[in-house]
């Protein structure tokens, strides 16, 4: 019986795919006798890749036929690949991996082990790396204490909205007909939170078993620079969605943080170290200060770390290039520290 189904999106990604699904492949697991089953699946969506990746994910699925299946698409984006390896999937559980990243050995067992618990979502921690498997930061999943729920812990919105550190009933999406957002950024962010809104059965698994691969073009990339003004549709989005439940009073406070530190911080700063000069970031401030004039009365942005009161402070007065500088200090110094 499959229990957990494993989403890998495939999109030109030759030189990290093979990584990405040994790293599903538990010895114990994959290769059992005859009549044994696995417990878990792996569906491979090839998104129209045009390098190796296709041929590459085509192998381990022709070595693997009982464990792994491949769904070859035209290039449709990570969001609808995501979809197409939801609906085919036969598992009770979901888990979404990017197809540059991978689990540490074990984490697969591990997770399967988790499936014996009654939840709806599973949360667990992660680490970045770079493209060498030197550990740049911990990246813990959850912060809140149990009962993890919207109704207890109104910050569980405020949690890291990526999928890859998550394990999610398939009945959540299929039965509120979730789906991701096709050839969108912010994907991720745009969905995640809404699943919180209809369960109060999430676990938190303290333990690092997903490893997320910082690639050297993944955030100063100046081609894309003005995508990251995609972030205004994604808070948009999850502010209308709870105000259509009429929760958002709520959560007014977290919703307003959520798009204080997604466009006006994060998102800003991504782009003034992608290109300095670019009206993006402006852009970004303007929306945000029309929609939350009064966000400086929000208590998670009183309270927050005095990093982000400075970033915060030379933001809103235009100061970008002591934006820029005192960023590109600040990943120097992370990277020193490996």
């Amino acid at each position: 019986m499959v229990k957990l189904s494993i989403v890998i999106p495939v999109y030109n990604v030759e030189d990290y795919v093979a990584k990405c699904l040994d790293s599903l492949l538990e010895p114990g697991l994959s290769r059992l006798g005859a009549g044994e089953e696995p417990g878990y699946e792996i569906i491979a969506v090839n998104d129209g890749s045009t390098d190796s990746s296709g041929r590459i994910a085509a192998g381990y699925a022709q070595h693997w036929p009982e464990l792994i299946k491949l769904i070859n698409i035209e290039n449709s984006g990570q969001g609808q690949a995501r979809n197409v390896g939801m609906e085919a999937a036969a598992g009770e559980y979901l888990y979404f991996i990017d197809s540059d990243d991978y689990l540490i050995p074990g984490a697969v067992e591990e997770l399967l082990g988790a499936l014996e618990q009654d939840f709806d979502i599973c949360i667990f921690d992660s680490i970045a790396v770079n493209t060498l498997g030197d550990e740049l930061e911990y990246r813990p999943g959850c912060r809140c204490a149990s009962p993890l729920s919207l109704a207890a812990h109104p910050e569980l919105l405020l949690e890291n909205p990526d999928v890859w550190n998550k394990i999610f009933r398939r009945s959540l999406f299929m039965d509120k007909g979730i789906r991701f957002t096709p050839r969108v950024w912010f994907e991720d962010l745009r969905t995640v939170p809404k699943l919180y809104a209809f369960t109060d059965k999430t676990v938190y698994i303290p333990k690092a078993l997903h490893r997320y691969v910082q690639r050297p073009d993944s955030v100063t990339n100046t081609s894309k620079v003005r995508r990251n003004l995609e972030i205004i549709p994604a808070v948009d989005e999850l502010r209308d969605f709870y105000s259509s439940l009429g929760m958002y009073e709520k959560l007014k406070d977290e919703l307003e943080y959520l798009a204080f530190h997604s466009q006006f911080l994060t998102s800003s700063v991504r782009a003034i170290l992608a290109e300095r000069n670019s009206p993006v970031q402006r852009e970004l401030a303007e929306d945000f200060l029309r929609k939350y004039p009064d966000y400086r009365s929000n208590p998670y942005v009183r309270n927050m770390s005095m990093q982000h009161k400075l970033l915060s402070f030379l933001l809103l007065h235009r100061m970008y290039l002591s934006v820029h500088i005192l960023m590109k200090l600040n990943n120097k110094l992370k990277n020193k520290r490996i």
